[in-house]
């Protein structure tokens, strides 16, 4: 999770008189079905951290678990116990991931522009590490584990994009934030684990496949709808400049009078 509440952040626009700084405060914004129940457990657990462990830790913690959780699914192919391990690591990657910028703010260790920046790579890398996983565990067609990757990036651009340009950074797509998405996997390893043979339309979709189809379809939506409603934002706070008149510069060149 991003180490910020509010930050600045800055860009660069070009004027006649060179780059002009510019700064825009960012909210996050988790509107997550379980996003109050997890505010309350994150900030009873920070309270009671031992004070060695820090935020890089705990960063540290959560891109490890969500490799681990990608391994482990490539073990699904070999054993079933690699859906225990995957549970187990997705477990690891909340506490880590959602508790890392609870501390900061709570010792007052913010590092904005540092935590936004090592996060996020960290969360590029893990979650390639699990669908990569998830592709090679026989759960879930390779086509579904790209087209569902694919999807995610496309929000995480835009959702960085939206950060910089409008000073908001949206956590939760249709109610469902990165917590939401851990339980649903996780249950989903119960479930096979229970059933290995679980599937819908009487077998005809393995679970994780329909799953991943679902959330790769969620995912294109709200791209889309997020994009066109920011994008129509922006143009309205920005239209188009009205054509400047040609001035001295631009004039036709003077003829000389014929004598």
């Amino acid at each position: 999770m991003p180490r910020f509440a509010h930050f600045q952040v800055a860009g660069a626009r070009t004027t006649a008189s060179g780059p002009l700084e510019v700064t825009v405060p960012v909210t996050r914004i988790n509107d997550g079905w379980l996003a109050s129940a997890e505010r309350r457990a994150l900030a009873w657990f920070a309270v009671r951290l031992p004070a060695r462990v820090n935020s890089d830790h705990l960063t540290a913690l959560a891109l490890a678990s969500m490799i681990g959780a990608g391994v482990s699914y490539w073990l699904v192919s070999r054993t079933p116990a690699g859906l225990v391990l995957a549970t187990v690591c997705l477990a690891a990657n909340w506490f880590g991931d959602s508790l890392d910028g609870t501390v900061a703010r709570l010792r007052e260790q913010e590092r904005p522009r540092y935590g936004y920046y090592v996060d996020h790579v960290a969360d590029a890398v893990g979650i390639a590490a699990l669908v990569g996983g998830l592709a090679a565990s026989g759960l879930m067609h390779p086509a579904t584990a790209a087209a569902l990757l694919l999807a995610y990036y496309l929000v995480c651009i835009e959702v960085y994009l939206a950060a910089h340009s409008l000073g908001r950074f949206q956590m939760s797509v249709f109610r469902m934030g990165p917590t939401e998405l851990r339980l649903l996997l996780a249950l989903g390893n119960v479930t096979l684990l229970l059933n290995p043979d679980a599937g819908l339309m009487g077998g005809r979709w393995r679970l994780l496949d329909a799953g991943g189809v679902v959330g790769a379809a969620g995912l294109a939506l709200a791209f889309v709808v997020s994009a066109a409603t920011n994008g129509r934002r922006l143009y309205r706070e920005e239209p188009m400049p009205a054509r400047a008149a040609p001035g001295p510069a631009h004039a036709a060149p003077a003829t000389r009078s014929a004598l």
